[in-house]
């Protein structure tokens, strides 16, 4: 298992590949659909950013709430097909990596390529368990969003599979022709 931590350089992403078990520490940041938009308007109208994007990374997550003595609810990836129409955007603007399940569209691929940028695959169904790895928890942007709010999460080993490399790489095969 690689060990990396936040923020990502060229460098490190390159030494990724797909397929391989990565523990990602460091900050992270959370956003979904609703955060994706209007942080992609933002870039449209060339306004200021609630977040910094340079060698960042994006958890696609709208975790529970915090139990008692829990710095964060289930905190398990959504649908990362869900972010393709935005991810090319913030991948243009710096974002160098991405957390989320399944598949992403060919824009994606090309922009991960383009960018030198890496799209990781966390456990599906295990939020429980993967909140383990998040030691502190903040919300960041848009409070307005409930569960789909910015948050800034820092992680310890977070368990992960680099699913898409910036080589075009992937650990999914081709379905169809």
């Amino acid at each position: 298992m690689k060990k990396i931590i936040t923020p990502l350089t060229d460098e490190i992403v390159r030494s990724l590949k797909a397929g391989d078990e990565v523990a990602i520490s460091g900050v992270v940041y959370t956003a979904r659909d609703a955060a994706h938009k209007r942080l992609c308007e933002l870039i449209e109208q060339d306004k200021k950013l609630p977040i910094p994007l340079q060698g960042s990374v994006i958890y696609f997550v709208g975790p529970t709430p915090a139990p008692p003595g829990k710095v964060i609810g289930s905190a398990g990836p959504t649908t990362s097909s869900r972010m393709d129409n935005f991810s090319p955007i913030l991948l243009a603007a710096g974002l160098k990596g991405m957390i989320g399940k399944g598949y992403r569209g060919d824009a994606v691929r090309e922009s991960l390529k383009k960018y030198c940028a890496v799209h990781f695959a966390a456990l599906g169904g295990a939020g429980a368990l993967l909140s383990q790895y998040i030691i502190s928890a903040e919300v960041v942007a848009y409070e307005d969003l409930g569960t789909e709010a910015i948050r800034k999460l820092e992680l310890k080993d977070f368990p992960a599979i680099v699913a898409y490399d910036s080589f075009g790489n992937t650990v999914f095969k081709k379905v169809g022709k």
